[in-house]
């Protein structure tokens, strides 16, 4: 049965592919970088950040060398820091090991910081015509629903198996363009969370998924542990004209990336100002901004946010215009909807 895929899925990805601007010039580079942002992240969200940082970075040696916060900055609204961080890392390595090119070599590929399997197989199938599989969620989903298979994708056995049984029917030209159009049939006709686009699909004969109507039942996934729930207090601290930031440590969740100061709990006004007053704080106005939350793999933030005005600076924070925290200091996106407050405040003078 899965014989017959490279033939159909190669014949559909000629006249359906998307036009993404990694698959316009596949260097290995370009492969590498696009494949690390789209783990966790939309396509469509990939886009502006893929040509922003090819451009800043256009080499591996460029990646090697630049500065962390720069890096961070690039990176900023993506999420999972530590992808950036591991392509810094891998990209010190290439330089020292391969001359700053990357290994036309799967397991030589495999060695490298933030690099497992999948993008190994995905970056030698791609840029270097390796005849190697590349299974991710997508490829996981389409051949689970193509086979009626009631297995857990979730346990690497059976990820193993798929990536057993894709390495049998690799065709021996285009074996990228096959690894791509099996990622994008997932992405685009065999979709997730919902009713696949099976009568468009171009592999809809041989799904044994649709033919028993159960496609849109698989995969079987084991559930994820509940998130733990985490409230937070969010303070825009304003003064002459500046916004107070400051860096969270080099480790744990958001390593090493600027935030708005805040408190692990709930503040109504009232109480904010006592502690703030308490504290030293020479507070002139307190206005509340509203309420955000933002979730991780494993904790949701709930928040709620202050706009606060104070007589004069405090010293444990670094204090910036708002164009500087625009252009220099990399803010998650967990603060997105306190950072666009802070732009909006400024911009109708409110606080001036």
């Amino acid at each position: 049965m899965l014989q017959q895929l490279p033939s159909l899925l190669l014949s559909w990805y000629d006249q359906q592919a998307r036009i993404l601007p990694w698959r316009e010039q596949p260097t290995p580079y370009r492969v590498w970088i696009s494949e690390i942002m789209l783990q966790q992240t939309r396509v469509e969200a990939v886009k502006p950040y893929f040509e922003r940082f090819v451009t800043t970075l256009p080499t591996i040696a460029d990646l090697a060398n630049v500065d962390d916060q720069l890096l961070l900055k690039l990176w900023e609204g993506l999420g999972y820091y530590n992808r950036a961080r591991n392509l810094k890392r891998a990209a010190k390595f290439v330089v020292k090991e391969y001359g700053g090119e990357l290994p036309a070599d799967y397991q030589a590929l495999l060695m490298l910081p933030g690099i497992g399997a999948y993008t190994a197989g995905a970056i030698a199938s791609i840029a270097f015509h390796i005849r190697r599989p590349a299974v991710d969620g997508n490829v996981l989903r389409v051949i689970s629903r193509i086979l009626a298979k009631k297995d857990d994708i979730t346990l690497p056995k059976v990820k193993e198996n798929v990536e057993e049984m894709i390495t049998k029917i690799l065709p021996e030209q285009r074996v990228g363009d096959f690894n791509q159009s099996l990622m994008e049939l997932g992405a685009t006709v065999c979709l997730p969370n919902g009713e696949p686009l099976c009568q468009t699909c171009p592999v809809q004969a041989i799904c044994q998924g649709y033919q028993q109507g159960i496609a849109p039942e698989l995969p079987i996934k084991t559930k994820k542990a509940d998130r733990k729930i985490q409230d937070k207090t969010i303070l825009l601290l304003l003064c002459n004209g500046k916004v107070a930031i400051r860096q969270r440590e080099n480790k744990g969740l958001l390593a090493g990336l600027w935030e708005f100061p805040s408190i692990d709990e709930k503040r109504n006004k009232t109480q904010l100002e006592r502690e703030l007053i308490q504290q030293g704080y020479l507070v002139s106005s307190i206005h509340p901004v509203g309420k955000s939350k933002h979730i991780f793999s494993h904790i949701e933030w709930r928040m709620n946010g202050y706009l606060v005005r104070l007589n004069y600076p405090v010293p444990e924070f670094t204090w910036v215009t708002e164009e500087e925290l625009q252009e220099q200091y990399p803010l998650p996106t967990a603060f997105k909807f306190y950072q666009q407050a802070l732009e909006e405040d400024i911009q109708t003078s409110l606080f001036q």
